[in-house]
Protein backbone atom coordinates (compact mmCIF):
# COMPACT_ATOMS: atom_id res chain seq x y z
CA UNK A 1 0.00 0.00 0.00
CA UNK A 2 1.19 3.35 -1.16
CA UNK A 3 2.28 6.23 1.65
CA UNK A 4 -0.68 8.37 1.08
CA UNK A 5 -3.25 5.51 1.02
CA UNK A 6 -1.90 4.55 4.31
CA UNK A 7 -2.15 7.79 6.15
CA UNK A 8 -5.84 7.74 4.95
CA UNK A 9 -6.37 4.08 5.88
CA UNK A 10 -5.01 5.25 9.60
CA UNK A 11 -7.14 8.10 9.81
CA UNK A 12 -10.34 6.12 8.96
CA UNK A 13 -9.24 3.33 11.34
CA UNK A 14 -8.20 6.31 13.94
CA UNK A 15 -11.46 7.93 13.87
CA UNK A 16 -13.80 4.58 13.70
CA UNK A 17 -15.48 5.10 9.77
CA UNK A 18 -16.70 3.16 7.77
CA UNK A 19 -16.35 3.99 4.26
CA UNK A 20 -16.86 0.73 2.55
CA UNK A 21 -15.13 -0.08 -0.66
CA UNK A 22 -14.05 3.19 -1.41
CA UNK A 23 -11.65 3.96 -3.55
CA UNK A 24 -8.53 6.23 -2.60
CA UNK A 25 -6.41 7.55 -5.63
CA UNK A 26 -3.23 8.91 -5.82
CA UNK A 27 -2.83 11.40 -9.03
CA UNK A 28 1.25 10.26 -8.54
CA UNK A 29 0.43 6.51 -8.11
CA UNK A 30 2.35 4.43 -10.97
CA UNK A 31 -1.18 2.48 -11.29
CA UNK A 32 -2.52 6.19 -12.35
CA UNK A 33 -0.63 6.25 -14.96
CA UNK A 34 -2.78 5.23 -17.72
CA UNK A 35 -5.81 7.69 -16.32
CA UNK A 36 -2.90 10.49 -15.81
CA UNK A 37 -1.89 10.02 -19.61
CA UNK A 38 -5.58 9.84 -20.96
CA UNK A 39 -5.88 12.72 -18.98
CA UNK A 40 -3.24 14.93 -20.03
CA UNK A 41 -4.02 14.65 -23.56
CA UNK A 42 -7.26 15.74 -22.66
CA UNK A 43 -6.29 18.69 -20.97
CA UNK A 44 -3.29 19.68 -23.95
CA UNK A 45 -6.54 19.75 -26.09
CA UNK A 46 -8.17 22.36 -24.24
CA UNK A 47 -4.98 24.51 -23.64
CA UNK A 48 -2.69 23.62 -26.80
CA UNK A 49 -3.38 27.33 -27.76
CA UNK A 50 -2.66 28.86 -24.48
CA UNK A 51 0.98 28.63 -23.87
CA UNK A 52 1.05 24.30 -22.72
CA UNK A 53 2.80 21.43 -24.66
CA UNK A 54 1.86 18.21 -24.46
CA UNK A 55 4.54 16.95 -21.93
CA UNK A 56 3.43 19.72 -19.74
CA UNK A 57 -0.33 18.69 -19.86
CA UNK A 58 0.94 15.15 -19.28
CA UNK A 59 3.20 15.73 -16.19
CA UNK A 60 0.46 18.75 -14.80
CA UNK A 61 -2.12 15.26 -14.22
CA UNK A 62 0.52 14.60 -10.96
CA UNK A 63 -0.71 17.57 -9.76
CA UNK A 64 -4.09 16.83 -7.40
CA UNK A 65 -6.08 19.60 -8.52
CA UNK A 66 -5.67 19.43 -12.28
CA UNK A 67 -6.36 15.99 -11.71
CA UNK A 68 -9.75 16.14 -9.10
CA UNK A 69 -11.12 18.54 -12.03
CA UNK A 70 -10.57 16.62 -14.95
CA UNK A 71 -12.37 13.68 -12.56
CA UNK A 72 -15.18 15.97 -12.70
CA UNK A 73 -14.81 16.65 -16.21
CA UNK A 74 -14.68 13.29 -17.35
CA UNK A 75 -17.77 11.78 -15.06
CA UNK A 76 -14.81 10.05 -13.02
CA UNK A 77 -16.23 11.63 -10.05
CA UNK A 78 -19.37 13.80 -9.17
CA UNK A 79 -17.96 17.37 -7.81
CA UNK A 80 -14.79 18.42 -6.59
CA UNK A 81 -13.98 19.73 -3.17
CA UNK A 82 -10.24 21.26 -2.20
CA UNK A 83 -8.65 24.52 -1.00
CA UNK A 84 -7.98 23.15 2.70
CA UNK A 85 -4.22 23.76 2.69
CA UNK A 86 -3.88 26.24 -0.60
CA UNK A 87 -4.60 29.76 -1.02
CA UNK A 88 -8.06 30.16 -2.66
CA UNK A 89 -7.04 30.83 -6.66
CA UNK A 90 -4.56 27.48 -7.01
CA UNK A 91 -7.45 25.72 -6.93
CA UNK A 92 -9.68 27.78 -9.04
CA UNK A 93 -7.35 28.14 -11.80
CA UNK A 94 -7.27 24.62 -13.07
CA UNK A 95 -11.08 24.30 -12.72
CA UNK A 96 -11.73 26.93 -14.37
CA UNK A 97 -9.39 25.95 -17.29
CA UNK A 98 -10.67 22.45 -17.52
CA UNK A 99 -14.47 22.80 -16.22
CA UNK A 100 -14.70 26.23 -17.33
CA UNK A 101 -18.16 28.41 -16.54
CA UNK A 102 -21.55 27.25 -17.42
CA UNK A 103 -23.84 27.83 -20.17
CA UNK A 104 -25.13 31.85 -20.67
CA UNK A 105 -22.66 32.97 -17.26
CA UNK A 106 -20.01 34.58 -17.69
CA UNK A 107 -18.35 35.13 -14.35
CA UNK A 108 -18.47 32.66 -11.55
CA UNK A 109 -18.84 34.27 -7.66
CA UNK A 110 -18.37 33.28 -4.47
CA UNK A 111 -21.72 33.08 -2.07
CA UNK A 112 -22.06 32.43 1.38
CA UNK A 113 -24.72 30.66 3.32
CA UNK A 114 -25.02 32.60 6.70
CA UNK A 115 -27.16 30.61 9.18
CA UNK A 116 -28.79 32.82 11.92
CA UNK A 117 -31.85 32.84 14.31
CA UNK A 118 -34.11 34.18 11.81
CA UNK A 119 -32.99 32.25 8.82
CA UNK A 120 -30.31 31.50 6.33
CA UNK A 121 -29.37 34.32 4.69
CA UNK A 122 -27.07 34.13 1.04
CA UNK A 123 -24.19 36.84 0.39
CA UNK A 124 -22.46 37.53 -2.74
CA UNK A 125 -20.10 37.87 -4.13
CA UNK A 126 -17.26 37.19 -1.30
CA UNK A 127 -14.73 35.90 -2.73
CA UNK A 128 -13.77 36.65 -6.78
CA UNK A 129 -14.90 39.49 -8.23
CA UNK A 130 -12.45 42.42 -6.78
CA UNK A 131 -14.90 45.59 -8.68
CA UNK A 132 -17.60 44.28 -10.84
CA UNK A 133 -19.21 45.99 -13.46
CA UNK A 134 -22.95 46.77 -14.09
CA UNK A 135 -23.53 43.50 -15.85
CA UNK A 136 -21.52 41.77 -13.78
CA UNK A 137 -23.37 42.81 -11.03
CA UNK A 138 -26.16 41.74 -13.08
CA UNK A 139 -25.13 38.34 -13.63
CA UNK A 140 -24.26 37.43 -9.99
CA UNK A 141 -27.33 38.50 -9.00
CA UNK A 142 -28.84 36.19 -11.42
CA UNK A 143 -26.61 32.92 -10.37
CA UNK A 144 -26.58 33.58 -6.62
CA UNK A 145 -30.93 33.56 -7.08
CA UNK A 146 -30.10 29.86 -9.13
CA UNK A 147 -28.13 28.68 -6.60
CA UNK A 148 -30.52 29.93 -3.55
CA UNK A 149 -33.43 28.23 -5.36
CA UNK A 150 -31.43 25.07 -5.07
CA UNK A 151 -32.22 25.18 -1.26
CA UNK A 152 -36.09 25.11 -2.30
CA UNK A 153 -35.88 28.88 -0.82
CA UNK A 154 -37.38 31.84 -3.06
CA UNK A 155 -34.46 34.71 -3.16
CA UNK A 156 -35.28 38.02 -1.86
CA UNK A 157 -32.52 39.90 -2.81
CA UNK A 158 -31.48 43.70 -1.88
CA UNK A 159 -28.38 45.00 -4.03
CA UNK A 160 -26.60 46.72 -1.13
CA UNK A 161 -24.83 50.25 -1.34
CA UNK A 162 -24.16 53.48 0.94
CA UNK A 163 -26.87 55.19 -0.23
CA UNK A 164 -30.94 54.60 -1.16
CA UNK A 165 -32.73 54.97 -3.67
CA UNK A 166 -30.35 58.11 -5.02
CA UNK A 167 -29.90 59.73 -1.99
CA UNK A 168 -25.73 59.84 -2.80
CA UNK A 169 -24.44 60.27 -6.19
CA UNK A 170 -21.21 58.52 -7.01
CA UNK A 171 -19.49 55.51 -9.18
CA UNK A 172 -20.91 52.96 -7.39
CA UNK A 173 -24.19 53.82 -6.24
CA UNK A 174 -25.15 54.53 -9.60
CA UNK A 175 -23.61 51.31 -10.90
CA UNK A 176 -25.64 49.12 -8.34
CA UNK A 177 -28.99 51.32 -9.30
CA UNK A 178 -28.45 50.38 -12.92
CA UNK A 179 -27.82 47.01 -12.30
CA UNK A 180 -31.06 46.79 -10.58
CA UNK A 181 -32.70 48.67 -13.41
CA UNK A 182 -31.74 46.23 -15.98
CA UNK A 183 -32.52 43.26 -13.72
CA UNK A 184 -36.52 44.77 -13.29
CA UNK A 185 -36.50 45.10 -17.01
CA UNK A 186 -35.25 41.58 -18.07
CA UNK A 187 -36.00 39.74 -14.76
CA UNK A 188 -39.80 40.37 -13.60
CA UNK A 189 -40.59 37.56 -11.30
CA UNK A 190 -37.23 38.24 -9.89
CA UNK A 191 -38.08 39.78 -6.30
CA UNK A 192 -35.15 42.55 -6.04
CA UNK A 193 -34.46 46.06 -5.03
CA UNK A 194 -31.78 48.46 -4.45
CA UNK A 195 -29.96 50.59 -4.58
CA UNK A 196 -30.13 50.42 -0.35
CA UNK A 197 -28.17 50.20 2.76
CA UNK A 198 -27.57 46.86 4.82
CA UNK A 199 -29.73 48.10 7.58
CA UNK A 200 -32.87 49.26 5.05
CA UNK A 201 -32.41 45.98 3.61
CA UNK A 202 -32.90 44.07 6.45
CA UNK A 203 -35.06 46.39 8.62
CA UNK A 204 -38.69 45.93 7.38
CA UNK A 205 -40.30 49.16 9.38
CA UNK A 206 -37.59 51.22 9.06
CA UNK A 207 -37.47 50.16 5.23
CA UNK A 208 -41.25 50.62 4.94
CA UNK A 209 -41.33 53.69 6.86
CA UNK A 210 -39.03 55.95 4.61
CA UNK A 211 -39.51 53.75 1.14
CA UNK A 212 -43.03 52.53 1.03
CA UNK A 213 -42.67 52.12 -3.02
CA UNK A 214 -39.60 49.23 -2.48
CA UNK A 215 -40.53 46.08 -4.30
CA UNK A 216 -39.10 44.27 -0.64
CA UNK A 217 -41.47 46.17 1.43
CA UNK A 218 -43.03 42.87 3.54
CA UNK A 219 -40.86 40.62 1.72
CA UNK A 220 -38.36 39.75 4.11
CA UNK A 221 -34.85 39.93 2.35
CA UNK A 222 -32.89 36.77 2.41
CA UNK A 223 -30.12 37.76 -0.27
CA UNK A 224 -27.70 40.34 -0.03
CA UNK A 225 -25.80 41.35 -3.11
CA UNK A 226 -22.22 43.57 -2.18
CA UNK A 227 -20.93 46.22 -5.31
CA UNK A 228 -17.68 44.82 -4.37
CA UNK A 229 -15.48 41.93 -3.21
CA UNK A 230 -14.22 44.19 -0.21
CA UNK A 231 -17.31 45.12 1.42
CA UNK A 232 -18.58 41.05 0.59
CA UNK A 233 -15.78 40.29 2.29
CA UNK A 234 -15.46 41.96 5.26
CA UNK A 235 -18.91 41.70 6.15
CA UNK A 236 -18.82 38.02 6.21
CA UNK A 237 -15.71 37.91 7.99
CA UNK A 238 -17.41 39.85 10.43
CA UNK A 239 -20.24 38.07 11.50
CA UNK A 240 -18.35 35.21 11.02
CA UNK A 241 -15.93 36.00 13.73
CA UNK A 242 -18.22 38.07 15.91
CA UNK A 243 -20.09 35.22 16.70
CA UNK A 244 -24.16 34.57 16.56
CA UNK A 245 -24.13 33.13 13.28
CA UNK A 246 -22.49 30.51 10.95
CA UNK A 247 -21.06 31.39 7.88
CA UNK A 248 -21.08 28.04 5.36
CA UNK A 249 -18.77 28.51 2.10
CA UNK A 250 -17.86 29.87 -0.19
CA UNK A 251 -19.80 28.41 -2.74
CA UNK A 252 -18.59 28.44 -5.67
CA UNK A 253 -21.10 29.80 -8.50
CA UNK A 254 -21.45 29.58 -12.48
CA UNK A 255 -19.38 26.70 -12.77
CA UNK A 256 -20.38 24.31 -15.13
CA UNK A 257 -19.78 21.29 -12.68
CA UNK A 258 -19.90 20.88 -9.10
CA UNK A 259 -16.80 22.61 -7.68
CA UNK A 260 -16.24 24.12 -4.24
CA UNK A 261 -13.26 25.83 -2.66
CA UNK A 262 -12.66 25.72 1.42
CA UNK A 263 -11.53 28.45 3.03
CA UNK A 264 -7.79 27.63 4.11
CA UNK A 265 -7.68 25.80 7.46
CA UNK A 266 -11.49 24.84 7.82
CA UNK A 267 -12.60 22.52 10.31
CA UNK A 268 -14.15 19.48 10.27
CA UNK A 269 -17.50 20.91 10.55
CA UNK A 270 -17.18 23.41 7.36
CA UNK A 271 -15.73 20.60 5.23
CA UNK A 272 -18.83 18.68 6.65
CA UNK A 273 -21.24 21.20 5.37
CA UNK A 274 -19.35 22.10 1.82
CA UNK A 275 -19.29 18.70 1.00
CA UNK A 276 -23.33 18.71 1.62
CA UNK A 277 -23.90 21.59 -0.33
CA UNK A 278 -21.52 19.81 -3.22
CA UNK A 279 -24.11 16.64 -2.99
CA UNK A 280 -26.68 19.14 -3.23
CA UNK A 281 -25.24 20.94 -6.49
CA UNK A 282 -24.41 17.68 -8.04
CA UNK A 283 -28.13 16.51 -8.00
CA UNK A 284 -29.62 20.20 -9.40
CA UNK A 285 -26.98 19.67 -12.09
CA UNK A 286 -28.29 16.44 -13.31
Amino acid sequence: MKVLQKKIRKLIADNNLDLGDIPIIDPRDRAEEERRYAFGDLFFKKRQRRGFTLYEARKIMKERNHFGAMMVETGAADAMISGLTRKYADPIRPALQIIGVKEGASKVAGMYIVNTKQGPYFFADTTMNVNPTVQELVDITVLTATSVKQFNITPRIALLSYSNFGSSEGELPNKVRDAVEILHKNYPGMIVDGEMQANFALNNDLLKEQFPFSDLVDKKVNTLIFPNLASGNIAYKLIQEMGGAEAIGPVLIGMKKPVHILQLGSSVREIVNMVTIAVIDAQAKR
